[in-house]
């Protein structure tokens, strides 16, 4: 089992490689790496008028969508730029309504093997403590030569 607490990408190489790989995502959405943290990543997503659904809340897609570059982005620190790491499972649970400004996803690995990794995001409101969403994330990491 790899070795959480060991960087390989920080916050400007992984913001480069997402800008890089998923011009579109960072482009259209602008979210960003804004830290590493000792066992994982935080992310940070611009508020949109485009993201609101009927209601005046953030999208589901919205939320789901950065938890798992959340997710990638942490698995992308401790593995190096490997760009074939894909989800293999997300599961979300919506607790409370955000408010209409940036979304935070606080991303802690909990299991980093050769195969899988496995991890656990909390989706706040920027400035707010209180979760809006939290999300268990699933990937498959490729074999590496």
């Amino acid at each position: 089992m790899s070795n959480i607490q060991t960087l390989k990408m920080d916050v400007d190489s992984l913001n480069a490689f997402l800008q890089r790989e998923f011009p579109q995502w960072t482009e259209e959405h602008g979210s960003r790496v804004i830290a590493t943290t000792g066992d994982g990543v935080v992310v940070e997503l611009p508020y949109s008028d485009s993201q609101l659904r009927p209601g005046g809340t953030l999208s589901g897609p919205t939320m789901m969508g950065l938890a798992d570059t959340a997710m990638y982005a942490a698995v992308l620190s401790r593995i190096g730029p490997v760009a074939l790491a894909v989800t293999t499972n997300l599961n979300i649970n919506f607790m409370r309504k955000p408010e209409p400004r940036p979304l935070v996803a606080t991303c802690r690995l909990l299991k980093l093997g050769s195969r899988l990794a496995i991890g656990d995001v909390a989706l706040t409101s920027q400035g707010d403590t209180d979760m809006v969403a939290h999300a268990q994330v699933t990937y498959s990491i490729p074999p590496q030569s």
